[in-house]
């Protein structure tokens, strides 16, 4: 995977480059930011890049024997690390798991751990990094590399690694073995153990510039300009999110219209019903349940700018546009934020497994204290 098959991100991609020209590349590193922003892609290309043989100025040449087995992910001295499930017969370990792994990250790098959880079957279990990993880690690490001049170690989403493994590697970390590099690739920096993150040169990964996401989408998907715009607003720099948004149009179509019935429920403080809405809510699931949590926070605050009446401030579909002239004038400084923020925090509450109907019930509540203000 070469640098210019990931999408923007040109200053990343430079410093990375640059460290290695004057002979500053870090022995671990963490590349952290938003899901989605291209950090997987990043940390590939990077490591494709330091064990190429014929490095171009700005990026790996692609056409050597090794950039040919970092082609297919096979190249001998570069390993992952990633969450994984208990599976009769198989090890709790990432090699157990490789050829799935290969072949999504070959389908497209940029993918969710949701997409990963799934792509092994898995609804309810969560993904772990587990002890077990921490001995293959230290085992491979202390070998001779095969043909590169470096061997480097891919961790994606340490924030899920268990505390026990984490400990064990510690020294390893601070003290590789000579030409050993460790890439982390986290989502959720804060949920990284300290201890590993004192140990690492974190690289803040922005999310994909909205031009650039516009532009990749329109030729990749047959969109119309406008398409693109609405859903590059909503995704927040993450090209994971945008694939979401282009495959769910009709759970979009499902949002706007629980969004509708929700804001006119709680404006008619119509309690009744606002327990009605509570209990379906509670039965469609944790995913879409998170889906319309996040898209409601979103449209707030679209509504609230939509008050300015400058259309290049706002981002809204044609459909969210039609509501928003009628319920925009609700929405004000003295209540926006705190609406916003009753729908954050119950996707936090949804997204940690909280009891969805009381959830669903307490923002109806909430709402309704607030939305008159």
């Amino acid at each position: 995977m070469k640098f210019e098959e990931i999408l923007g991100q040109s200053e990343i991609k430079e410093k990375l480059i640059q460290s290695y020209m004057n002979n500053r590349v870090s022995h671990s590193y963490l590349f952290f930011g938003t899901a989605g922003s291209g950090k997987l892609g990043l940390a590939i290309a990077f490591a494709q890049y330091l064990s190429c043989t014929n490095k171009q100025e700005n990026d790996s040449c692609g056409q050597c024997p090794s950039c040919k087995k970092y082609e297919k992910l096979i190249h001998p001295d570069l390993h992952f690390v990633f969450p994984v499930i208990t599976e009769a017969g198989k090890k709790k370990i990432s090699d157990a798991f490789i050829s799935e792994w290969r072949e999504m990250i070959l389908s497209d790098v940029y993918v969710s751990y949701n997409e990963w959880m799934q792509n092994l079957g898995s609804q309810n279990k969560q993904g772990l990094i587990s002890v077990d990993e921490s001995a293959e880690i230290i085992r491979k690490l202390s070998l001779k590399s095969f043909e590169s001049e470096y061997k480097i170690m891919i961790i994606w989403l340490p924030e899920k690694m268990h505390v026990s493994c984490a400990n064990k590697l510690l020294k390893m970390l601070e003290e590789p073995p000579h030409n050993t590099i460790f890439i982390l690739v986290s989502d959720e920096r804060e949920s990284v153990l300290p201890t590993i993150l004192s140990r690492t040169q974190a690289v803040k990964i922005l999310g994909i510039d909205d031009d650039i996401m516009e532009k990749h989408i329109i030729d990749k998907y047959n969109l119309s300009a406008q398409e693109a715009k609405d859903i590059v607003r909503i995704s927040n720099g993450s090209y994971v999110e945008a694939k979401q948004q282009i495959l769910a149009n009709e759970e979009n179509k499902f949002n706007l219209k629980q969004f509708i019935h929700f804001m006119r429920l709680t404006y008619s403080r119509n309690i009744a019903e606002a327990l009605t809405w509570a209990e379906d809510m509670a039965k469609i699931g944790r995913e879409p349940q998170k889906s319309f949590l996040k898209y409601s926070s979103i449209l707030i605050r679209e509504n609230f700018v939509y008050n300015f009446n400058d259309n290049n401030i706002y981002y809204l579909t044609k459909e969210e546009e039609e509501f928003a002239r009628n319920f925009a004038r609700f929405l004000n400084s003295e209540n926006v934020n705190s609406i916003a923020k009753i729908f954050d925090d119950a996707h936090y509450g949804i997204e940690r497994n909280g009891a969805a109907k009381i959830i669903f019930t307490d923002i109806a509540f909430l709402v309704m204290r607030v939305i008159r203000k």
